[in-house]
């Protein structure tokens, strides 16, 4: 456990799926009432996340013992950015719960992402992201480097995702 700023950083377990499941719909309810076409509750379940947990690594971040927010790391990404070698790590599902998230939760996860690949021996992060968080992430260092314009949805839709890197050098 690591503690940064007002968070306290752990390694999801088992017990933790279902709560993930439930802050990934309520940002999904959110970017919905913002009229932000992306997540949709429901999309991601507690299987989904109990199978990053297995395959990854799943972070959570608790202010006062509430769940604040949590992040997927991955190791590969071969969808989105094909196969590479492993120089970097991948960050998925980022979510703040704006319910308990003290502000500027979102940057301190990132951080704590690219704190995990640099421990790793990756020199670099890499995300994608609608093209409307773009610019959240270019203030956080991150620079465009492409696009994969058919990501696949649960749902069977397609839509662009672009892809950012951060160098951790």
């Amino acid at each position: 456990m690591t503690m940064t700023a007002q968070l306290t950083f752990r390694m999801a377990d088992s017990e933790d799926a279902e709560k993930l499941a439930a802050m990934y719909d309520r940002a999904a309810r959110w970017m919905q009432g913002k009229d932000l076409d992306q997540w949709k509750p429901g999309e991601k379940d507690a299987e989904h996340f109990l199978l990053r947990m297995k395959e990854g690594e799943v972070w959570l971040a608790e202010a006062s013992e509430h769940l604040a927010g949590a992040y997927e790391l991955w190791w590969d990404d071969e969808e989105a950015w094909g196969v590479q070698p492993p120089v970097a790590g991948y960050v998925h599902r980022l979510m703040a719960d704006r319910g308990y998230a003290p502000p500027g939760t979102g940057r301190i996860l990132l951080a704590h992402a690219e704190q995990r690949m640099a421990a790793a021996g990756r020199g670099r992060a890499r995300l994608d992201c609608a093209p409307w968080l773009c610019g959240y992430y270019e203030g956080s260092g991150y620079r465009v480097v492409g696009e994969f314009p058919d990501k696949v949805a649960r749902d069977g839709r397609r839509y662009v995702v672009i892809l950012l890197e951060k160098s951790l050098g």
